[in-house]
């Protein structure tokens, strides 16, 4: 369903593959009869992410996903990107997501993470999340006496 075909399989392991060889081309899944559903909380995995290249590919997913009679939600507007979401059988949340417009919407590639940036709908937020995050320092080049 997400463009990944059944590869191989080992015991209760099965094995999927999308693509050529690289980072993020395989997928593998535990079969764990009687195991909970999934389910949001601390220890576990808040959703898995896959790529959308662009609007048009991400719409064709979740018409797939809707023909395959599962629940989608429409787009939504991530800011840096739009992302449709839907859980799979065993309760797993799944997001999927485009590559635009992308994190230089509001800033550089050279200026990237050196300031926090907020969508718009966080803005209001601000002090209160920066009050609430860790300080981050960047390493320095050291001064050479000399």
């Amino acid at each position: 369903m997400m463009g990944f075909r059944a590869k191989d399989e080992d015991g209760n392991r099965l094995r999927f593959v999308s693509g050529d060889d690289g980072l993020g081309t395989v997928v593998d899944l535990r079969r764990a009869p009687g195991f909970w559903r999934g389910s949001d909380g601390v220890g576990t995995v808040h959703h898995v992410a896959f790529r959308a290249a662009d609007e048009e590919e991400q719409r064709a997913r979740q018409e797939e996903i809707r023909r395959l009679g599962v629940e989608v939600t429409e787009v939504r507007d991530r800011n840096y990107f739009g992302s449709i979401y839907f859980r799979e059988p065993g309760g797993v949340l799944f997001e999927v997501a485009t590559d635009g417009p992308g994190f230089t919407l509001d800033e550089s590639s050279a200026e990237l993470g050196t300031a926090l940036k907020l969508p718009p709908r966080y803005e209001a937020m601000r002090q209160r999340l920066e009050r609430s995050l860790p300080p981050l320092r960047l390493p320095q080049a050291q001064a050479v006496d000399g």
